[in-house]
Order: C-alpha cells, then structure tokens, then sequence
C-alpha cells in the first residue's frame, strides 16, 4: 500500500470504523534515519488504533525505527515481509527476505529490545522456488523464536523474478487452508489473514479459522466496506455514519489540511471510492477528478461533487 494509506487516508477510514487497526503505507528505514521522518510519522491523533509498518533489513536500523514508533505514539510497530516490487528487492527489504529468515529474526529481535511495542510481521506464503509449506512453517518457527508473536500473512507466495508487483497481487493462487493450517500448528500465534478479501462474510468465515483479518486494496478502493465492522466484529453498537455524515466530517480536516499548503488532490484521491456501487458514483469521481488539481481548489468541489450522489 506504498503510496496508498498516507495520513489523510487512514483519517479518512477512521471516519469510516472506530474500531479497525490502521496500518500506514509502507516506510523504508532509511526515509526515517535519513530523510524527512517528521513527514511519515505525522498522523493526527484521532487516527488510532495505528501501525507504523517498516520495510528494512538492517538489524540496528530497524531498532532505530522501533524506537522512533515508540516514541511517536505508534500501537504497533509491522516488518513487512511481502512486497515483492523491484525497488524492495534492490533495497534488501520485503518479500525477497523470506529467502533469509535468520535475517528477518535478528531484525524482530533488535525491534523487541528496543522497544516496547508489540512487533509484528507482514510475509507471504513463499517466494519463487521457496514456496512449499514446510518452508514456510520454518520459516514462522524461526521468526517466531526471535519474539513475533503476530504473522499478517498474505495468502499468496510471490515471484520476484517475472511477475510485476500488479501481477503478484492477482496470479499466483490464493492458498487460505495454508493460513488457516498455520493457526492449527502454531495456536499460540496471532495469525492474521491477508489476500483477496472483498466482503464481509468471507470476513467472518476466516475469523472462524484465524484471529484476525486485514484488508488492503478493497479497503482502499470501496471504503465503505468498514462502516459495518464495528458492529460486526467488535461488539460496538453506535449507529453506522452514513456516507454523506463521514463527507461531511471529513471536511473539516481537508479545510485544515489545505490551509497548512496541502493540495485538494492529494487528499481526494484517497475518497473517490466512497460511493462506490453506487447511483451517482461515476459522477462524484469524474468531478474530484476533474476539478480537485486545479489551482486553489477547496472543499466547495467535494461538496459540488457529493451533489451528485443522491443524499
């Protein structure tokens, strides 16, 4: 999600749930050491339950950065461990360090003992020839030893040499029942399940078989799939915020948000699925579209675009 759920998101999302576990796109451990670390740590508070998700290999680097979460006020710090584009490999990190569990285990126990957060990891089912389950049982078991305690695992592996990032996200096969026997093995482990979900009910049939389910592109893409979550899956019985209510509330924040020089574009971009599925909803896109890059543009577009959508 590189790109994706930068803090305008993830306010946008908590609008939506009170209650889901937000995680922030992917941040390498040299953007933090070495970069503009205020930019992608900065969150507003309203925004937890929060992730900070790592991407890095170097042991002492990313105890570094588990400190930085720590002190940011992150609920969790996440190693990914899955994304298999180009620019991952080239920097030692994602997908490609399933090929190194010893390597992924000594960077979750530098996190551990650097701070006190929980630390978890995000992985896929196998890497090119490296794809059977026995592989990957190994490879949990040693991570594991190191301190994680919590495995997001993408139920697909991935091909690092052949497939586009786009095209790892979709070919190779979803294999749940390796996930759900993943739980059957290690019982004492959080093991969270990631891939292809697109509804709720695949939702509540996986949380028969697992702790817990994350969701990525659908989340993003159709967002409104979150505003039955809280009653669902977390008890919560407050009435659900219909999606002109969560437009409305979400204003505020934009007006704030440009006002400190951000432009109208960079935040829409994240709410163009919000009426997804429906009547009007091809309409609302094609005027944030349209009209959001311009110069000046402020949240009299997004109201001129929400007219649209019948209320």
């Amino acid at each position: 999600m590189m790109d994706w759920t930068d803090r305008h998101c993830r306010y946008f999302l908590r609008l939506i749930s009170r209650h889901t576990l937000l995680y922030t796109e992917m941040v390498t451990t040299g953007a933090l050491i070495h970069g503009d670390r205020e930019r992608f740590l900065a969150y507003h508070a309203d925004e937890h339950p929060l992730a900070l998700q790592l991407g890095g290999s170097d042991s002492v680097e990313l105890a570094a950065c588990a400190r930085m979460a720590e002190d940011h006020g992150y609920d969790e710090v996440n190693l990914n461990v899955g994304c298999p584009s180009d620019r991952v490999q080239s920097g030692r990190f994602g997908a490609c360090l399933m090929a190194e569990p010893d390597l992924v285990a000594q960077g979750v126990a530098a996190m551990k003992a650097a701070c006190a957060l929980p630390v978890t990891v995000k992985t896929r089912l196998g890497i090119d020839e490296l794809d059977n389950y026995e592989y990957l049982t190994g490879f949990i078991d040693t991570v594991h030893r190191a301190g994680c305690e919590t495995f997001i695992i993408h139920a697909r592996k991935a091909w690092l040499q052949g497939l586009s990032p786009k095209e790892n996200r979709d070919i190779p096969p979803l294999r749940y029942d390796w996930v759900y026997q993943l739980k059957q093995d290690f019982p004492g482990l959080e093991i969270i399940l990631n891939g292809g979900v697109k509804d709720l009910d695949t939702v509540a049939q996986a949380l028969e078989c697992v702790d817990g389910v994350m969701l990525g592109r659908e989340a993003y893409h159709n967002p409104y799939i979150l505003a039955a979550v809280d009653a669902r899956f977390f008890g919560d019985a407050h009435p659900v915020t219909g999606r002109h209510e969560v437009l409305e509330a979400f204003l505020p924040y934009v007006d704030q948000v440009l006002g400190e020089g951000m432009h109208l574009q960079s935040i829409t971009r994240h709410i163009l699925g919000l009426f997804q599925g429906q009547p009007g909803a091809r309409a609302w896109r094609r005027y944030l579209s349209e009209n959001a890059h311009h110069e000046g543009a402020g949240t009299e577009v997004i109201r001129e675009a929400a007219r649209r959508v019948p209320t």
